[in-house]
C-alpha cells in the first residue's frame, strides 16, 4: 500500500480513510452525551475500564489539555458526529469530560469561528 500514513494505519494518503466512519462508531449514528462542535472535553485523569480501540485510544490522547470537539474531529479525520460518539463513549467510561460551551458565549465571535475553520481545514 504506497502512501499510507504510517501513523494512522486507517488511512492512506492518496485514497483517504480505508475504513468507513460509521465502522468507527459501531453503527451508531448519536452520542449518548449531546455535545457541540464547541463544547470542551478533557481527560479526567481516570483510567479506562479495559483495552480501548485506536480510534477511542486515540481521541482520549487528545484530550490531554482543554480542546474542542471541532479540533479532537480535525485531528482524528473523522466526522464530527463520529467524533462525538467517540468522545460521548469515553465520557460513559468516565475518562473524560465534556462542557457545553457557555451560553453567554458570542459563537458570532471572529475569533471563534476562525479557530474552527482553521481545525476543520487541518482535517482536510
Amino acid at each position: 500500500m504506497s502512501g499510507l500514513d504510517t501513523e494512522e494505519h486507517w488511512f492512506d494518503d492518496a485514497a483517504g480513510r480505508l475504513i468507513r466512519p460509521y465502522t468507527v462508531s459501531d453503527g451508531r449514528t448519536e452520542p449518548t452525551t449531546p455535545m457541540e462542535l464547541l463544547s470542551m472535553v478533557i481527560a479526567t485523569g481516570h483510567r479506562p475500564p479495559g483495552q480501548l480501540g485506536p480510534e477511542h485510544a486515540q481521541a482520549l490522547g487528545l484530550c490531554g489539555t482543554v480542546t474542542t470537539v471541532a479540533e479532537v474531529a480535525a485531528r482524528l479525520r473523522l466526522p464530527a458526529v463520529v467524533t462525538k460518539i467517540l468522545l460521548s463513549d469515553l465520557v460513559d467510561l468516565g475518562v473524560v469530560d465534556a462542557r457545553s460551551p457557555d451560553p453567554m458565549a458570542d459563537s458570532t465571535n471572529l475569533t471563534v469561528l476562525e479557530a474552527i475553520l482553521d481545525a476543520l481545514e487541518r482535517r482536510i
